[in-house]
């Protein structure tokens, strides 16, 4: 049996909404410790890891370890009914097939409920080991998500590069060229209003634009994001769910010209590679050599043929 009772109900409604473009159907794994769910994006290229910890509800009852799979939108829909205001409860019995969301109004005057039909989900656990970033940047999230829907009009990749100076977002299109730089500023009235870099060694990684809007949609549930970076690793952008959890949005890099050569067959890769690099690759000397070999014995048969015929 599965109960889970959230006051701020709102807070599920903005997770929903945060994730539910990348990622379309999922498995939401439910322990004793918490409400979680790792899921890839159609193309996997993104990774979006949450965590709910149970002692963020107000009620958290998980018998036993059980795996809920949904359609994200058909859950985001179902969570659209429920006020900013009401509390939220999410019910599913050990083996059943369906979900029931309750929505109660604070003053319980009004309590709905909702039925939802689960779904068989094949999905990899994927283990994320724990990593040193060369640099951290923690910015507010507005700030950041202002950053990448400018640059998005200009170019459609951003190189993010943390140095001594302050972190740098940069990009290049058709039209030109921008260049945004973010200097760590600690003497702020709010904490939330802060940038502040830690960084160990310079780093400077480029990333699809596109991906780095689709997580600024997780902007509402949070003042701060957090950005992980490190050589040939993937980006991490994280945002705090309340003080109950995090939402963790993973992207790895794209890699510049001089390292494609030696990983060819990475999908990625080749799609970056330019036309001088893979032309070579596409040349089969053996069978270049063999085939004249072949057509020149054909017209020696055909000549000794036609030389029976004449002595016939």
């Amino acid at each position: 049996m599965l109960e889970l009772r959230l006051v701020q109900g709102s807070l599920l409604k903005k997770v929903l909404e945060s994730i539910k473009d990348l990622v379309n159907d999922a498995n939401f794994d439910c322990s004793a410790t918490g409400f979680s769910l790792q899921a890839m994006d159609s193309s996997h290229v993104a990774l979006v890891a949450l965590l709910l910890r149970s002692e963020g509800f107000e009620h958290y009852r998980c018998d036993r370890n059980m795996s809920v799979g949904m359609n994200l939108n058909n859950m985001a829909k179902m969570l659209k009914c429920a006020g900013n205001d009401d509390i939220v409860t999410i019910k599913a019995d050990d083996g059943g097939d369906t979900v029931t969301f309750m929505f109660e109004s604070p003053t319980q005057d009004k309590i709905a409920d909702f039925e939802m039909k689960l779904m068989d989900i094949d999905s990899e656990h994927l283990g994320i080991p724990e990593a040193e970033f060369q640099a951290i940047v923690r910015m507010p999230s507005s700030e950041f998500a202002r950053i990448c829907k400018d640059l998005s009009s200009i170019g459609d990749t951003v190189v993010i590069s943390v140095t001594k100076e302050g972190v740098k977002f940069s990009t290049r299109g058709d039209i030109g060229t921008a260049n945004i730089v973010c200097r760590q500023n600690t003497t702020v009235d709010k904490p939330e209003d802060a940038t502040i870099i830690e960084m160990e060694e310079p780093v400077s990684l480029t990333f699809a634009l596109r991906y780095m809007n689709s997580f600024t949609k997780a902007t509402p549930l949070s003042n701060q994001v957090t950005i992980s970076l490190s050589s040939d690793l993937p980006v991490v952008v994280e945002y705090k769910v309340a003080e109950m959890g995090y939402i963790r949005f993973y992207l790895a890099p794209k890699l510049e010209e001089d390292d494609i050569e030696n990983q060819v067959e990475t999908r990625p890769q080749v799609d970056i590679k330019s036309k001088e690099e893979t032309k070579p690759k596409l040349e089969i000397k053996p069978k270049l050599e063999v085939k004249p070999e072949v057509e020149s014995m054909t017209p020696v048969e055909t000549k000794d043929e036609i030389e029976l015929m004449d002595d016939e």
